[in-house]
């Protein structure tokens, strides 16, 4: 039995070669295969404007990190039974929360600065 260790992140040389949260980097069959769904329901997330993977120059879809973790939200929704306009609501939503609270912190921030003694 494995003991309960932190030893699931690879190291600092390692984690330097891997692709970065937002970078897109992940071709539509591997973002497929790595979220578990198929190719054609990244394609329909993507006409109802759940998700809006990068484009590479040739017009190739790209998903990163962050698009992937969106698919599993995505999916988490649905398999409680919420349609696809329901899920786009949510997700609307939640990324309204999310820019009010990065709003917030960086407010607070501001205001937690010493003043200027000029």
């Amino acid at each position: 039995m494995r003991e309960n260790r932190e030893i699931d992140a690879p190291p600092a040389e390692e984690r330097s070669h891997l692709p970065l949260s937002g970078q897109a980097v992940y071709a539509i069959s591997v973002a497929a295969e790595l979220s578990g769904v198929g190719v054609q329901t990244l394609r329909l997330y993507e006409q109802h404007g759940l998700i809006t993977p990068a484009r590479s120059g040739g017009g190739t879809r790209r998903y990163s990190a962050d698009d992937l973790a969106r698919v599993a939200r995505i999916t988490a929704l649905a398999g409680q039974g919420i349609n696809l306009v329901g899920i786009r609501r949510i997700l609307e939503l939640e990324d309204a929360n999310t820019a009010l609270r990065d709003a917030t912190a960086a407010l607070t921030a501001e205001s937690d600065r010493p003043a200027d003694p000029r």
